[in-house]
């Protein structure tokens, strides 16, 4: 058999960029960093990307130089609001939380993921990039630094009665999560309430509230399809959320190790963005019932809900309230600044401007 000479030299180039890839730290003082991300043991983003990558596969590639203590929040009795705090004090190194859910200590991190702003995952992304380095100018004021960011499921409505559509919404009490997701709302012509992510269940229960605001699996991960029977597939955000370090920590580590870590993350990033768009119509799927596209979540096979899915009009609509009713509101609470920032780093990429009214 003949073999070309290029495909030898294909082979050989492979053996030898082998170890290369296999490299790890050069000896030195072992690294544990402590770590506390997401919201439960038992989502994808945790289960999928952060044990394997940061826990199981990160000793390896380090040569055992570096470690990651890793929990999830229930494991270290946190609340989201509480991460960034926890990063900022130095009780642990490194923690992960929802942009908007921290965005009390730092107003720019809401920008991020407005309500009606990033409708399509890509944009998402392309907008966390754009505004991730101007937000860590603020946040290193406080001692900390987002090194990564990442998405959870398309954020739509699960509602216990029919809906049609946008207009149907009005009226309807609204479980919402976050500021700009209540003004949204409010536009639209619905009742929203803040009410906290656990307690969800019981208000749909109950009849608390008409629908509820989360994303596609993260609703099927707590069964809120056993009290609702409409998926609205409308896509009002990604909860776009982000690893936070500690500055102080980060900058005293070896230069090495700093560099390892960086690189670890950033293949978390691209792992988890990857994620985020798998488990958005994961979760549609697992929620409808549709056997052949449920592969990450709970199928439901016992009443399975109804898609509604969103119209051009509706999308149009939801435009209209994020230029009308969602920036301005964002800009109020974050300051003037905040505007400026906004049509310099975002309005090129959504192709909305903020007006200053």
């Amino acid at each position: 058999m003949r073999v070309r000479l290029p495909s030898v030299l294909c082979l050989l180039g492979a053996a030898f960029a082998l170890p290369a890839l296999a490299q790890s730290l050069p000896p030195g003082q072992k690294v544990i960093v402590s770590a506390v991300t997401q919201v439960a043991p038992t989502v994808p983003q945790y289960t999928r990307v952060d044990v394997p990558l940061l826990r199981d596969e990160t000793p390896k590639k380090s040569g055992g130089r570096v470690e990651f203590n890793l929990k999830s929040w229930p494991e270290m009795n946190v609340q989201g609001p509480e991460v960034i705090r926890l990063v900022r004090s130095g009780q642990v190194d490194l923690g992960a939380a929802p942009l908007t859910t921290v965005s009390g200590d730092v107003p720019i991190l809401d920008g991020i993921d407005l309500a009606g702003l990033n409708t399509e995952i890509d944009q998402a992304r392309k907008v966390a990039n754009a505004l991730v380095p101007i937000a860590n100018k603020d946040l290193e004021r406080i001692g900390v630094k987002l090194v990564a960011t990442y998405p959870f499921p398309a954020q739509v409505f699960f509602c216990r009665k029919p809906v049609a559509g946008l207009a149907d919404l009005k009226g309807l009490k609204i479980r919402t999560n976050g500021p700009s997701a209540s003004d949204a709302v409010n536009f639209l012509g619905g009742q929203p309430a803040a009410i906290a992510f656990g307690e969800v269940y019981t208000a749909l229960e109950r009849g608390t509230v008409d629908c509820a605001i989360t994303g596609t699996g993260s609703g099927n991960g707590v069964k809120w399809y056993e009290v609702t029977t409409h998926l609205y597939t409308l896509t009002t955000a990604f909860s776009t959320s982000g690893y936070f370090v500690n500055l102080a920590w980060w900058n005293k580590l070896d230069p090495a190790v700093r560099g390892f870590l960086e690189k670890t993350l950033a293949g978390v990033e691209d792992a988890q963005w990857k994620l985020g768009a798998e488990v958005s119509q994961d979760g549609i799927d697992c929620n409808i019932g549709n056997a052949a596209g449920c592969k990450i979540h709970t199928l439901v096979k016992n009443k399975p809900m109804v898609q509604v899915k969103a119209t051009d009009a509706d999308r149009a609509k939801l435009r209209e309230a994020f230029s009308a009713a969602v920036l301005p509101a964002w800009v109020k609470r974050c300051g003037a600044r905040c505007g400026d920032i906004y049509n310099q780093a975002i309005a090129p990429i959504s192709g909305v401007k903020y007006s200053g009214q």
